[in-house]
């Protein structure tokens, strides 16, 4: 396939931006950005803002190309609304609700935090999941850019240029923002998740600047009472002298050209940064690419306020979780990179982003779908180690398992992770237990240590024991059901006797497989090989009910296969046996 094909996204990405960054500045670095709002737990959905760039960076990269990821903190960002799902938080505290209003790097952390404010803790457990993911980046304080002085020109030519904006603002205020941009279309949940979004706790949803005193894109914290419920009533282009009023009842007068204790509203803060940093590419969501929304407007004010030229920026749609709705950071209790790396690793999470083009939804499965994903991602290794993989899923694996800096680590000896749930489900975490159980899977290959297995091992054990529901983990018996046992008929006991005489024989995970399908075809007088019929299929799953009954007490639990390894063959002998 060659680079630029419809069908893999990031090389066609990679070749526009190349393309349009040696047209406006040939020789000079390629600036790819993401913006994050430590507001709440960066979520699933929020790590889309970073993996789209990063992974059109990483092929830039590739490619020998020198680009440079910036992922803007927008930590200077107000504290809009106290989030539910944070522990030790209630969001009607009105101590927490004081906070509204207030610089999110002021805020104080949530109890038990080792950080000082809000925006550290939540901004840390991201850093760390990038770490672990491969991202690199240069990441940028807005706090520090804005109280250092360092937008101090960008912020004085806004405020001498509030007029222009204002206009550029007013040829959408008229406009209803009714959706994506043409040929962008959504669905029923990605439209209600844009309309939450616009609600929520991002900086889309900020106001423009507009008051009845005025245009002013510049919005000051009170020196009073350290919130921006504030209002610019008066500047003066040639002194810099800006007054404001706030509604705790606070007046004051500054000079802008000293003063660095506020920030240019959204619409006018992110197109200046286009053109400070010169950015080429920054994807971003639905909610900020609706008509009148901050990429839309930002792309007329980057280029007649700032001198700047917009970035491509594509529209990726949201993340969701396998049951659950979209994810908002303003409601809280969704999940975050950190929870889902606690259950898989870093290259699956990569490839769920990798390979699905930006503007297709895709979920995070939490459930038992991860058995599947695993089970995706296995047969596809095999595909491309036995060379029967096509080219583009080719490149989405190696995008996935490597970065240009070199492979991500991954588990040495892929068992399969359905299976390894079910061991670690069975054992309760047992490891001497595990060993033993995963030792038998193939004698003819035993694992011989804990370590082949890791880190898929760890991940599988924690699925278990965070999201398998209690009254779902599987307990074997201790003791056989007597009086079960007792009211089998002929048949039954004679598929138990031949479960039990074939144990020894087949005490393998494929040895086991062919045994549990095999019973049903020896008790009706058909050979090994039978391939199953519908009369067949009834008989073995009646059988399989029974077995799941006698061991574990429930109509099904793991793989048969698995639950007789884990619970070893004396055991299932006594279990069995009347």
């Amino acid at each position: 396939m060659a680079a630029g094909s419809d069908v893999d996204w990031v090389n066609r990405f990679a070749d526009e931006v190349i393309a349009e960054a040696e047209r406006r500045a040939p020789g000079k670095p390629i600036v790819c950005a993401s913006g994050l709002s430590p507001s709440g737990p960066v979520h699933l959905g929020n790590l889309r803002e970073v993996m789209t760039p990063h992974l059109v960076v990483d092929e830039i990269r590739r490619r020998g190309h020198e680009v440079v990821h910036i992922i803007s903190w927008d930590d200077f960002d107000r504290y809009r609304k106290v989030p539910k799902g944070i522990d030790g938080i209630d969001p009607e505290d009105p101590a927490w609700l004081d906070q509204i209003g207030r610089p999110l790097s002021r805020v104080p952390a949530p109890p038990g935090s080792e950080y000082s404010t809000w925006a550290a803790h939540f901004k840390a457990a991201m850093i760390e999941s990038l770490a672990e993911l491969g991202v690199e980046y240069r990441g940028i304080s807005q706090t520090e850019m804005y109280t250092s002085g360092a937008y101090r020109d960008e912020v004085l030519k806004a405020m001498r240029e509030r007029g222009r904006i204002d206009e550029i603002l007013g040829r959408y205020r008229t406009k209803k923002a009714g959706g994506p941009k043409q040929n962008q279309k959504l669905d029923e949940a990605d439209a209600a998740a844009a309309a939450e979004a616009a609600e929520g706790s991002g900086a889309a949803a900020e106001d423009d600047g507009a008051t009845a005193a005025g245009y002013y894109p510049f919005k000051p914290f009170c020196a009073d009472c350290g919130k921006d419920f504030t209002t610019v009533i008066a500047y003066d282009d040639d002194s810099t002298e800006l007054t404001y009023t706030c509604t705790c009842g606070h007046t004051a007068t500054v000079l802008l050209s000293e003063f660095t204790d506020g920030k240019l509203v959204w619409k006018v803060d992110w197109p200046m940064r286009w053109a400070r940093e010169g950015v080429v590419f920054e994807p971003s969501g639905v909610d900020h690419q609706s008509p009148g929304s901050s990429f839309v407007v930002g792309g007329q004010i980057v280029t007649e306020i700032f001198g700047g030229e917009q970035p491509i920026g594509p529209m990726y749609a949201f993340v969701g979780i396998s049951g659950q709705a979209k994810m908002s950071s303003s409601k809280g209790g969704v999940p975050t990179p950190a929870d889902a790396l606690q259950i898989m690793e870093a290259p699956l999470l990569r490839w769920l982003y990798a390979r699905r083009r930006p503007n297709q939804s895709f979920k995070v499965a939490f459930d038992q779908e991860i058995q599947r994903l695993y089970d995706e991602w296995d047969a596809l290794e095999k595909r491309i180690a036995a060379g029967e993989a096509n080219e583009v899923d080719t490149a989405v694996h190696a995008r996935a398992a490597s970065t240009a800096a070199g492979p991500l680590p991954m588990t040495p000896r892929p068992v399969p992770y359905r299976t390894l749930a079910s061991v670690a489900d069975i054992t309760t975490g047992d490891e001497a237990q595990i060993l033993r159980i995963l030792h038998d899977l193939d004698p003819a290959q035993p694992v011989t240590t804990l370590t082949e297995v890791r880190p898929r091992l760890d991940r599988a054990a924690t699925w278990v024991a965070t999201q398998v529901p209690a009254e779902q983990r599987t307990r074997v018996r201790d003791e056989p059901d007597l009086d079960l046992l007792k009211s089998l008929d002929d048949a039954q006991r004679e598929s138990l006797r031949l479960l039990v005489a074939g144990l020894d024989e087949h005490w393998s995970l494929e040895g086991l497989t062919t045994l549990v399908y095999g019973v049903p075809k020896a008790l009706a007088g058909l050979p090994a090989d039978t391939k199953p019929t519908p009369e067949l299929k009834v008989a073995q799953r009646q059988f399989f009910a029974l077995l799941y009954h006698l061991l574990v007490g429930r109509d099904t639990g793991p793989r048969l296969p698995t639950l007789l390894l884990a619970a070893g063959a004396d055991r299932v002998r006594h279990l069995l046996s009347a």
